[in-house]
């Protein structure tokens, strides 16, 4: 009989679950796809390293959310991204019509936008709108207050509120 260790979920199981998740997270922090794959590739990689520390499902959802905006971050402090310029356009972050990844057009404005917010307010409408995380949730995974991560939410809101109205 072998003596290996059951995880509560496998390396692959969380993959299936989770990819889309950390690659949309990685889409709206990085803007373009390839800086996303990289990104995404990191969390996975990081993820078999450090499987066997995480005790539950939601653990699991807390820790790969929060190394894809830790990869994320690292990302845009490197050298690298400081001095290189992108030759892509900002539009192939729709891709094509089999991408599964787009975004509907109607929904590509509101998309936008939400792309476009500062770091701080991005991150907390992603994970509350498109993550479906609660506000205690978020406050515990980006260790912010409960208060502050309201207040930047509705500051958010009222932002994108403007940003969408100029366009109507």
């Amino acid at each position: 009989m072998t003596n290996k260790k059951r995880f509560i979920m496998e390396p692959d199981e969380v993959i299936e679950k989770y990819a889309d998740m950390v690659y949309r997270l990685a889409i709206v922090e990085c803007k373009n796809r390839v800086d996303a794959d990289d990104i995404f590739q990191e969390v996975f990689i990081r993820l078999v390293k450090h499987l066997h520390k995480l005790k539950t499902e939601e653990h699991i959802k807390a820790w790969l959310i929060r190394v894809t905006l830790n990869c994320a971050k690292k990302h845009f402090t490197s050298y690298w991204s400081k001095n290189v310029t992108s030759i892509e356009d900002e539009n192939q972050i729709e891709g094509s019509q089999t991408d599964k990844y787009e975004i509907e057009k109607e929904d590509s404005q509101v998309y936008k936008a939400v792309r476009d917010l500062p770091p701080k307010y991005k991150e907390i409408v992603h994970l509350f709108y498109f993550e479906e995380l609660s506000i205690l949730e978020i406050s515990k995974l980006l260790k912010k207050k409960e208060s502050t991560v309201k207040s930047q939410l509705f500051r958010a809101r009222e932002l994108l509120r403007k940003k969408l109205e100029g366009e109507f």
